[in-house]
C-alpha cells in the first residue's frame, strides 16, 4: 500500500453508466487511465436481496468493461463480507477480463450480518499485500458497496487504511447510513461517497465521471480554485501547497507553516520561523554554537574580560567582583579589604582575639586555658591567684578549687576550717542520672565516684546505710538501705549497675526517694532514732519535669539534700534542690573527669552530738582497727612531705621515732628519703 499517485478523483463507479447513457465501448474504446490495483468490497449480508446482489454483480461487471484489464495495467480484487470476510480472488489471480467476469459469477453471497470494518481490516492487512499482488508506486483503489449500517466500529480502520494510501469509495443503497459512509471515504467526500435508494439506480452514478476518467485536464479545462498548485489526475483533480505550506480544510487555500509556533523545531532558546522552516538564535549574553542550534554563556570572567581583584561571577554577558572569605568588597564594586572581627569587636573571645581575615581564634591570659567551646578560659591555678581561705591546704582544679584537711580531722560547713569531729551513722540515698546524655563511659566513672563516697562512710548493719536509685525516663531502685551491711558489698553491687539512657526526668526521682527509699520498708531507720537522712542527686543535664514540688517535699521531710552537677547540669536546678545553706550543698565541674575531686571533697557526714543515732564502736586492738590506723598514718606523713616539712637528701638526714599510742598498740615509723620502713612492735601494757 502507499500514498495514492494521480488516481484522487477516480470514479470508477461511473463506467457503468456507459452501458445505458453512450453506446457500449468496444476494445478500442477503453479508458486509458494508467495503471491501478482495484479491490471491490461487496456487502453480501441479508438483507441484500438475492436481485439485489445479482445488480452489484452485473455493476462490477460492468465498470471491468470499461477498464484496461492486464497484468501492466489495472489489477482487480473482489472481497466479500457478512459477519465474516472471504477474498472471492486476489490481484493477481486474473490477468484477463474474461477470467474475472467468470470469477465474478461464481460469488455466492454468505447472508449474515454486516462487519465492514473487519472488511476494510482485511483489504488493508491483507487484499492490498504484495503477497496478494499489489504493486509498489501503483495506487490502491477500493469501492466498498453496503445497504446497511455497519455492526462494528470503521473509523478508526477506515482512517488507518487512507492513511496508508488506499483511496476509499463509499457506496450506500437503501438503507445504508450516510454517517457510517463519510467515516469510510476519503475526501472530498462529494467526489467519493454515494448513496441511492436502490441497487437498480446504482448505475446513474457513472455519468459525472465518464469524462473525468477519460483524460480530462480539470486543472486546465476548469475553475479549480486552487490557491497554490493544482494537480490532475485521472477523472479529477486536488490542490496543493508549496514547501512550507499546509492545505487548509477547504481543499484549496494555503497556510504557511509555522514551525516555531507548532514547537516542530531544536532551537535551545529563540526559534525565527518562515514558511516551512526556521533559523534559531540566542538570548543577550548567549551566543549560537556551531550547531546553529544550541546557546553557549558567554562568560567574560572565563574570557578574562574583567577587573575583579578576587573573584569574579559570571552571568550571560555581564559579570559581577566579589571577594575571598575573610574580605568585603570595597566601593568600586572590584576591589577587597581584609575583615577584621578582633578590631570591630564581633568575636566572643573572652579574653585574647587573634585576627585572621574575616575569622578569628581565641587564646587565654597566662595561668588560664582555652576550654572546649574555643572561646572563654578557666583559671587553671585559683589556690595561687584568690584568698581561698583554706585552714590547711588549698587544691587547685580547673575554674575551681577547694579545701582539705589533715589525716584524722574532717572540713568543717564552711568549706575552709578543719575539725576532730568523726563520723556518725546516716542513711544515705543517691539518686543517679543515667539518662542518654551522660555515655556509657561516663557513666563508668559516675560509678566509680558513688564508691568513692562509700569509702568515706562507716557502713555497717548498725552504722550507716546506703540505698542507689537510677534515673532516666523511668526510676529504678538498685538497692534499697537495707540490702547490704558492707561497703565492699555496696561496691560490688554498684559496679554491676547497668546503664539505662533515655531521658532526664531529676523531678520523678525525686518523687520517688520521698515516697519509697526512705520509708521503713526500704531500710531507713525510724525518724524517732535521729538517725540523718541524707538525699545525693548526680546529674548532668536539665530535668525534662518539674523538681520544685518533690525538692521542697524532700527538705520538709527532714532530708539533708545534696545536689552534685557535671557538664551541662543547670545551676538553678541544683540549687533548688541542695540544703540550706546552698553553698555547702551544692557541687559543680565541667567535665566527668574532675568529679572524683567532689567525691573526696564531700563530707556527707556529721557529728555525733548532732546525732542520736547508734555508734558503733571499734575493738582498737582488732586487726581491722591497726591496718586503719596504720594506713592514716602514712597519708598524714605523705601531706608532710608535700608541705615540704621533710627535707630532701640524698642520705638519710634523720631517723625519728614517731610514737602513736592507740589503746593498746604503738606504731614506730623510720622516715627515709624516697621510702618508708616501718615496724610494729607491741609494748607491755603499763
Amino acid at each position: 500500500m502507499r500514498p495514492v499517485i494521480g488516481l484522487c478523483g477516480f470514479s470508477l463507479l461511473s463506467l457503468a453508466v456507459l452501458t445505458t447513457a453512450r453506446p457500449k465501448a468496444g476494445t478500442e474504446q477503453k479508458c486509458k487511465s494508467g495503471p491501478v490495483d482495484l479491490v471491490f468490497l461487496i456487502d453480501s449480508s441479508r438483507s441484500v436481496r438475492p436481485h439485489e446482489f445479482e445488480t452489484m454483480r452485473k455493476f462490477m461487471i460492468d465498470i471491468l468493461n470499461t477498464l484496461d484489464i492486464g497484468p501492466d495495467a489495472t489489477r482487480v480484487g473482489v472481497v466479500q463480507y457478512s459477519s465474516q470476510v472471504r477474498s472471492e480472488f486476489s490481484l493477481k489471480a486474473h490477468g484477463n477480463l474474461d477470467a474475472m467476469v467468470k470469477g465474478i459469477n461464481q460469488i455466492i453471497p454468505l447472508a449474515q450480518g454486516t462487519m465492514t470494518g473487519l472488511a476494510i481490516k482485511y483489504v488493508m492487512n491483507a487484499a492490498f499485500t504484495e503477497e496478494e499482488g499489489d504493486r509498489p508506486k501503483v495506487p490502491n483503489v477500493a469501492v466498498i458497496v453496503t445497504d446497511g449500517r455497519p455492526q462494528d466500529r470503521v473509523a478508526e480502520v477506515a482512517a488507518e487504511a487512507r492513511e496508508k494510501g488506499i483511496e476509499i469509495y463509499a457506496v450506500g443503497v437503501a438503507r445504508a447510513d450516510m454517517t457510517s459512509l463519510r467515516a469510510m471515504a476519503s475526501p472530498p467526500f462529494e467526489d467519493h461517497v454515494f448513496l441511492v435508494e436502490s441497487f437498480d439506480l446504482i448505475h446513474q452514478f457513472g455519468l459525472q465521471f465518464q469524462d473525468k476518467l477519460c483524460g480530462v485536464d480539470l486543472c486546465l479545462e476548469s475553475d479549480h480554485g486552487c490557491e497554490h498548485i493544482c494537480e490532475s489526475s485521472p477523472g479529477s483533480y486536488h490542490c496543493l501547497c508549496l514547501p512550507g505550506y499546509t492545505l487548509n480544510d477547504d481543499g484549496k487555500t494555503c497556510t504557511a507553516i509555522d514551525l516555531c509556533a507548532e514547537g516542530k523545531h531544536d532551537c535551545e532558546q529563540v526559534c525565527i520561523s518562515s514558511p516551512g522552516s526556521f533559523s534559531c538564535d540566542c538570548n543577550k549574553g548567549y551566543k549560537l554554537n556551531d550547531d546553529k542550534k544550541t546557546c553557549s554563556t558567554i562568560d567574560l570572567c572565563a574570557e578574562g574580560k574583567h577587573d575583579c581583584e578576587q573573584i569574579c561571577v559570571s552571568a550571560p554577558g555581564v559579570f559581577t567582583c566579589n571577594c575571598n572569605e575573610g574580605y568585603t568588597l570595597n566601593e568600586d564594586k572590584k576591589t577587597c579589604t581584609p575583615i577584621d572581627l578582633c578590631a570591630e569587636g564581633k568575636h566572643e573571645c573572652e579574653q585574647i582575639c587573634i585576627s585572621a581575615p574575616g575569622v578569628y581564634t581565641c587564646d587565654c591570659n597566662k595561668g588560664f586555658k582555652l576550654n572546649e567551646d574555643k572561646k572563654t578560659c578557666t583559671n587553671m591555678d585559683l589556690c595561687n591567684t584568690v584568698e581561698h581561705g583554706c585552714e590547711h591546704q588549698c587544691v587547685s582544679t580547673p575554674g575551681s578549687y577547694y579545701c582539705i584537711c589533715p589525716e584524722g580531722q574532717l572540713l568543717q560547713e564552711d568549706g575552709k576550717s578543719c575539725g576532730t569531729c568523726k563520723s556518725a551513722n546516716i542513711d544515705l540515698v543517691l539518686l543517679i542520672d543515667g539518662s542518654k546524655s551522660v555515655r556509657p563511659q561516663n557513666f563508668e566513672l559516675v560509678k566509680k565516684f558513688v564508691n568513692q563516697v562509700v569509702d568515706s562512710l562507716d557502713v555497717s548493719a548498725h552504722g550507716t546505710r546506703v540505698g542507689l536509685v537510677q534515673y532516666s525516663s523511668r526510676v529504678r531502685t538498685e538497692f534499697p538501705l537495707n540490702m547490704y551491711h558492707t561497703a565492699d558489698e555496696i561496691k560490688a553491687a554498684v559496679m554491676k549497675v547497668e546503664y539505662m539512657e533515655k531521658g532526664t526526668m531529676t523531678g520523678l526521682a525525686l518523687k520517688h526517694m520521698v515516697e519509697n527509699s526512705f520509708s521503713e520498708a526500704e531500710g531507713a531507720r525510724p525518724l524517732s532514732r535521729n538517725i540523718p537522712r541524707i538525699g545525693l542527686v548526680f546529674t548532668d543535664g536539665r530535668s525534662q519535669d518539674d523538681i520544685t514540688e518533690f525538692a521542697k517535699k524532700a527538705k520538709e521531710a527532714g532530708i539533708t539534700m545534696y545536689a552534685v552537677g557535671v557538664g551541662k547540669a543547670v545551676e538553678d536546678e541544683l540549687r533548688e534542690i541542695a540544703s540550706e545553706p546552698v553553698e555547702k550543698h551544692f557541687y559543680y565541674t565541667t567535665d566527668f573527669s574532675a568529679i572524683s575531686t567532689i567525691a573526696e571533697n564531700l563530707k556527707l557526714n556529721v557529728c555525733p552530738e548532732e546525732s542520736q543515732g547508734e555508734i558503733e564502736v571499734k575493738d582498737p586492738c582488732a586487726c581491722e582497727s591497726l591496718v586503719e590506723f596504720q594506713q592514716a598514718t602514712m597519708s598524714s606523713l605523705e601531706q608532710l612531705t608535700q608541705k615540704h616539712i621533710l627535707k630532701t637528701s640524698s642520705q638519710y638526714l634523720q631517723s625519728k621515732k614517731l610514737l602513736f599510742q592507740d589503746g593498746h598498740s604503738v606504731f614506730e615509723f623510720v622516715v627515709r628519703i624516697g621510702e618508708v620502713k616501718h615496724a610494729h612492735r607491741a609494748l607491755v601494757q603499763t
